[in-house]
This record gives structure tokens, sequence and C-alpha cells, in this order.
């Protein structure tokens, strides 16, 4: 098997043709295969844009918090935006296409969030095009474009506004608005949502270098009710070299009370910054996300996919809202941008451990959903609270029914709980404790209290679970929910003596009498009638981290070797072998610890720029939840860092062979560094 894998992945590395340079920061294509081309995404914490192998294309952009009930299932879908940075390019009266171009070639800075495209066009031009999710400004893309003339030419250049096939009552419209020292050409489009229920907007404008007066003239023209463009022209010499960029701002009635008029300001205000100034912002953004960082002395192509890690994840959520990432984040549609426990247990102690101020976004999308989790508990005949296995705007279960994890899959409320404890341990922070961590966290005991069965001493059981390994359907007391459940309740019960509040006596009563089973050999059984059938993913193992059940050295390493074995080779996602990683790290063995880092992505990714999909051969990238279980395995495993309950501490732990060093920069609110050498 482990023959077949390395040959397996030799030849899927051997497709990446230049992908494969190993540049800390920049992943380069140039051999680009349309029909095996998985887009990388460029994304500011609020709008997605994802890449295309069709020049002046992009295939998605997507808003973050924007859903409405259509397609799959009868539950909230993500909604596609008005693609705002479609365009096209004629070269002496000929549109430029992929058929008719060559050394075409794409790539990723990550350090600065910019995708840059280049081409030829035969003997007449040269063109590259860079597009940015703006950092600074959460709804609004920039697309800086230049053109060479290597003889003299005549081009039109346009930005062609289209609605998405969703969308319904379709209206566009233009504007130019002079003053004495700027004209502002406005192509603008508003939708409303298949329901009805949300008001979608778009507006765009052209960014000239021309003095006030000299710049070309625009002119609209509308094509139909779906598609209407601005555009203009321009003569060039030979050896010109000619620039001009859009702006576009993307907002839906979800995000302000008047997003049409709204569009059009936020494009206005982009207009007046200037090209210079919004990259000029963008980039410092992202040097301060950067100021946290993993570094990898030793192993280029793992820096540069770590990097890559954290791109996504920092491209995926921002400071400041109420958002949380859904499994691929905003590089599309997967999983209808549902919010899981991918949020919160795998994505979020990455950000928090790097970004607490990020984190702080992720665990208030919980907080500002309580009321529905109550509601969800009142409907299941339990208390407290009780979250929806699936979330999207409003807090309701989102699960389609066919789907037993929705009714079922209760550990996302011990989930939840443990993101808020952590994020208290972390901060410190005992007045966000009091207003937002102890709400959360005594509803939360509250419905674990009432879930369990109280049958004898000992045997509180929890029955009836879709376990954390979700091929396990409907079975009794599952390792990880009857452990997740434990540290729930104890947590709720250190926040209340923190805060000098009275904790139910009951929490800490259930929590002493909730089970963990085990084989008669020792090995932690993963629910009661389990007998060594192969996993879906983690379950137990996560008892020795995050949960920190298990603590001793030699258990942790027999439960280890006993379910690394009953992981298959397929169709399992990608955090799992991310697990078996960081906890082989921290019990010293470092070799295994390496095995299964390149284990929980290499066999994952996609050409051409080594996107990481949910399980081994998948093509549905990008799979932010991996990245975020990959990154713990670096801060926690290799790195040591382990999250106390009063803060942030190093711990022993082991590099792999390979790896002179590992830096973490940037950890915790003190942006501190910690260093692990051979």
């Amino acid at each position: 098997m482990n023959k077949l894998r390395i040959f397996a992945f030799a030849m899927l590395l051997a497709a990446y043709g230049t992908a494969m340079a190993q540049d800390a920061w920049v992943i380069k294509a140039g051999k680009i295969d349309p029909v095996n081309y998985y887009g990388i995404t460029v994304a500011n914490g609020m709008i997605g844009i994802v890449s295309s192998p069709e020049p002046f294309k992009v295939k998605n952009v997507v808003l973050a918090g924007a859903y409405d009930l259509y397609g799959r299932g009868r539950v909230s879908n993500f909604l596609n935006s008005f693609n705002l940075l479609n365009s096209y390019l004629e070269i002496n009266g000929q549109r430029i296409s992929a058929a008719n171009i060559s050394n075409f070639k794409q790539e990723l800075d990550m350090q600065h969030a910019a995708f840059t495209t280049s081409f030829d066009y035969g003997d007449e031009a040269t063109v590259k095009y860079t597009y940015y999710s703006l950092r600074q400004l959460p709804f609004t893309v920039l697309m800086d474009i230049s053109i060479t003339a290597k003889k003299a030419v005549s081009i039109t250049a346009a930005s062609v506004m289209e609605a998405p096939d969703a969308l319904k009552d379709v209206q566009n419209y233009y504007n130019e608005i002079d003053r004495p020292h700027v004209t502002i050409s406005l192509l603008t489009s508003t939708a409303k949502s298949p329901t009805g229920k949300l008001q979608l907007c778009a507006s765009n404008t052209f960014l000239f270098d021309e003095p006030h007066g000299q710049e070309p003239r625009v002119i609209h023209e509308m094509w139909d009710n779906n598609m209407h463009l601005m555009k203009f022209s321009k003569q060039m010499a030979a050896g010109q070299t000619y620039r001009y960029a859009v702006a576009g701002s993307s907002i839906t009635s979800a995000h302000d009370a008047d997003p049409l008029n709204q569009a059009e300001r936020l494009t206005m205000f982009a207009k007046l910054e200037g090209r210079d100034r919004l990259i000029r912002f963008h980039s410092q953004a992202w040097d301060d996300l950067w100021k946290s960082d993993i570094r990898i002395e030793g192993d280029p192509q793992a820096q540069q996919d770590v990097h890559s890690m954290l791109y996504h994840l920092y491209s995926f959520s921002r400071a400041g809202t109420a958002y949380s990432p859904s499994p691929m984040g905003l590089s599309g549609l997967g999983y209808n941008g549902h919010v899981f426990w991918d949020a919160d247990l795998w994505m979020f102690p990455a950000v928090l451990v790097l970004h607490p101020e990020i984190a702080k976004s992720m665990v208030e999308y919980r907080f500002q959903r309580l009321a529905m989790a109550k509601q969800n508990a009142f409907a299941h005949g339990y208390k407290g609270a009780m979250f929806p296995w699936e979330s999207a705007d409003s807090g309701v279960e989102e699960t389609p029914v066919w789907a037993l994890s929705g009714p079922f899959e209760h550990h996302i409320t011990a989930d939840v709980a443990l993101a808020a404890w952590k994020y208290y341990s972390v901060t410190q922070d005992k007045q966000w404790l009091l207003e937002k961590g102890w709400p959360l966290l005594s509803a939360t005991a509250d419905f674990w209290a009432s879930r369990v069965e109280r049958n004898a001493p000992g045997h509180y059981d929890i029955k009836d679970v879709v376990a954390a390994d979700e091929w396990a359907e409907n079975v009794d007391n599952n390792a990880f929910t009857n452990a997740a459940a434990k540290a729930n309740l104890q947590f709720a019960t250190e926040a209340a003596k923190i805060l000098g509040l009275k904790a139910d006596a009951d929490w800490q009563v259930v929590a002493d009498n909730i089970p963990i089973l085990s084989f008669p050999d020792g090995v932690t059984r993963e629910f009661a009638t389990y007998n060594g059938e192969g996993i879906k993913q983690a379950d137990v193992n996560l008892l020795a981290y995050p949960l920190k059940t298990i603590t001793d050295p030699a258990q942790v390493k027999k439960d280890l070797e006993y379910y690394e074995t009953r992981v298959p080779n397929a169709g399992t996602p990608a955090m799992t072998q991310a697990v078996f990683a960081l906890l082989y790290a921290r019990i010293g063995d470092g070799q295994k610890a390496y095995h299964f880092f390149k284990d929980a992505y290499e066999p994952n990714l996609n050409p051409p720029f080594r996107v990481i999909a949910e399980t081994k051969g998948g093509t549905n990238p990008y799979f932010a939840t991996g990245a975020g279980g990959i990154i713990q395995s670096l801060l926690m495993g290799f790195g040591g860092l382990d999250i106390t309950d009063n803060g942030i501490q190093q711990i022993k732990s082991t590099l792999p062979p390979n790896w002179k060093s590992l830096t973490i920069t940037g950890v915790g609110p003190d942006k501190k560094t910690y260093v692990v050498k051979k």
C-alpha cells in the first residue's frame, strides 16, 4: 500500500509542472491544463474570488454571510454574487481567448494575496493582470491590468457585469458622476436571491492613469437582463505600456440595509483612493497578518505548503465580524457555505493561537446564535442550548434531512463550548467571559446535564448519537462525544469559579459519571459496540488532543497504534492524519509524525496550485478544515504549543528528522516567538 501511495503521489507531482517551484511565498503555474484545473482563491474574509484558466475570467465571487433557500436539500445555500471582475480585451479587433494566446502563466503571491496572470498575444502584445480582494476594504476588489504593445495596436477593454443564474429580477444601471477633478463611471447591477430574501448588489468602475479630461471615453452597452458592460478603446504605439484598473464592490442586504447605494458608494471610495493607495494599504494589512507566521528550516516544499494553508485560513476569516468559515471557506459553494465543527475544533484553535482578534469573530458567530440553539434544545426535549450540526445565517439546523448528523451529531455543542473556553484561556479576558463566554458555557453545560441518561454511578450514558467518526451512526457512549461533554461541564464549572458565580453543582456530578469505555487490553473503545471497524476520521485520538482527557503517553501511543490502522486510504478527511502527526510529535516520534503530516495533505493536492481537497484523490478544494488541522499539527505538535487554562505555554515536542528548526512568530495576544531546534 505504501509503495502504491508513493508512486501515485510521484505521478501527481509530475503533473504539476512548474507549480512545484519551492518559493516560500509564490506558487507558480506555467503549464496549465484547463481540463485539470482547480482554482485558487483570493479572499479577504468577506469576499472570495476563485481563479479561472480562461484569460480575464474568474470562476466564482462568493460573499460570506449571503445565503438563501435553493438547490440542494431544502436548506440555505451560499450564493454566488455578481461576477464583477470578468472582463474582455480585444487587440486589433480580435477578442483574447485561451485559444489565441501563448506563454500563459499564473501565480499567487501569498505574502500579499495577489493573483497574477500573464500571456503573449502573438507578435502584437504582452498582457499582465493582477487581482486582489482588498484586505482593508471588506466588500471591495481590484484588478490591475497592463498591456505592452510589441507593435502599434488598437485595444478595446471591457468590464462585464453578469448575474449568476440563480438570481432573479436583475436590474442594471449605468451612471457617470462628473466632478471638476474626476469622472466616475459606475457599472451597477442588483438582483434578488432565489426566494427574494436578499438583495444582492455590485458596482465597478475603471481607474485610469491619465489626468482628468485626458482619460479614455467610456461607453456603456446593455446586452440582456443578466449582463451589461462598459468599455473603452485606446491606440498604442510600439513599445508602449498602458495600465488601467477595475475596482468594484459587492454587498447584500445581509450586510447593509441599503446595499444598492452602498455598493456604488464603496466603489466611488475605491476610485478616489486610487490604485496605488489601494494596493499599498492592502499589502500593509497582509504584512500585519504575516507577523504571525510559521517558518520551517530544512524543508522548502513543506514551507510553501504551510504558507498556503495559513494563507487560506487568513483569507477565509476576518476580525470585527460575526462570521465563521465553512469547510471550504470562500473557495466556492461547497457544503452550502454552512458552519460545522470544522470551524470550532479544526480551524479555530490554529487561528486563535496566531490571531486571537480573528478567532473572536468565529466565537461571536456562535454567541449571536445562542437563542436559536436554546430553541433547538427545547424542540428535542432538552434544557440549555443545543447547537445545530450545520449552521448558516439564522442559527437553525441546516443539515439536509437525509443526513442523520443533523438530529444526532450532538458533540457540536461541546465543540462550541470548547472554542469559547479556549478563547478565554488564551486572552484571559474576564469581561468577555462574563458577557459572552459564560452564557455559552452555562447553556451548553445545562444541555449535557439534561442529555445524559442517569442509569447508575459511573453510567450517566449518552446514547443514540452520531460519533465524531461519522461512519458510526446512532451509537451509545461515543468516546469523543462523552469526553467532550465532560470537558464542557468542567469548563462551565471553572468559569463560574473565575467569575465568582454559583455553578450548578449537578454539572460536576454529571461530568464525574460519564463513562469512557475501553477494550480489555486497555485501548480506548470508540463506542459501546465498536469492534475494530474502519473509521472515517479521528475520534478516540481526540481525547488526547485537544480534550486532554487522556494524558498518559503510553495510553496515547496505544490508542494511536490501534486506530491509525483503522483509517482506510481513501474517503477520509485530511484532518485525521493531522491529529496523528500532532500526537506522535508530542510523544517523541518525529519520523512517524512527519509521515502523517505529509500523508494528511500531499495525496489530497490538486493542480496547478497544490490546493487541498477533502480526501485523497478528491476534487473539491479548498478544504480549509484540513488546513486547520495540519496547522495545529505544526503549532501544537512539532511546535509544542499548548493552550492551558492560564494561556499559551510550550511543552516538549519533536521535529521531523529532516527539519533543522521550526519558528512560530506572533503567538497569542503578546505576539511572542517560539523556536524549536534539533
